[in-house]
This record gives structure tokens, C-alpha cells and sequence, in this order.
């Protein structure tokens, strides 16, 4: 199962984190099924999650649902950073 984490700066991390955990349907839309996230006081959030289908995942963040959420939540254009877990080791 792909495992990615996304970056992202928004206008208010508090703001995002409310409007962020509204979207359900969206997430599981786009094949999410785990998703653990942070924000910071300087409006910076951080999202591991887990998912399907990489390649459905990566055309839905383009898409008008997903991209109209975003700017609902505050998530500043061009912010968005999406890094493919594809390395694991253990200590």
C-alpha cells in the first residue's frame, strides 16, 4: 500500500484543522485509509497517509472537489508537497 506524506502552508493552521477533518467523503474518495496529520504556529501542516491507488490519488488532488477544499481550508497555492514513501528501514 502506497504511504505519502503532503506538506502544505496555510493562511491559519486552526482554521485548516477544522475545515480538514470535514472532508471525509473526499479522503475516501481518493483512496485514503489512514491518515495522521500535524499543524504548526506557523501555519505548516503535515499529512502521512496511506492509499490505494497512487496513480488515482495523484489525479484527484487535481481535480475541481479536491482543489475547491483546499481553498476552503485555507491551503496556499503552489505550498502543496507530495513525498512517495518507497524506502523503509529498521534501526
Amino acid at each position: 500500500m502506497p504511504r505519502i506524506i503532503l506538506t502544505a502552508r496555510v493562511e491559519d493552521a486552526q482554521t485548516w484543522k477544522v475545515g480538514f477533518q470535514t472532508h471525509g467523503d473526499l479522503f475516501r474518495a481518493l483512496g485514503v485509509t489512514v491518515t495522521h496529520y500535524t499543524v504548526t504556529d506557523d501555519n505548516e501542516i503535515a499529512l502521512y497517509e496511506e492509499i490505494d491507488d497512487l496513480d488515482r490519488y495523484f489525479a484527484m488532488l487535481q481535480e475541481a472537489p479536491t482543489l475547491e477544499a483546499m481553498a476552503s481550508d485555507g491551503v496556499i497555492p503552489g505550498s502543496v508537497k507530495v513525498f512517495v514513501l518507497d524506502t523503509e528501514w529498521s534501526a
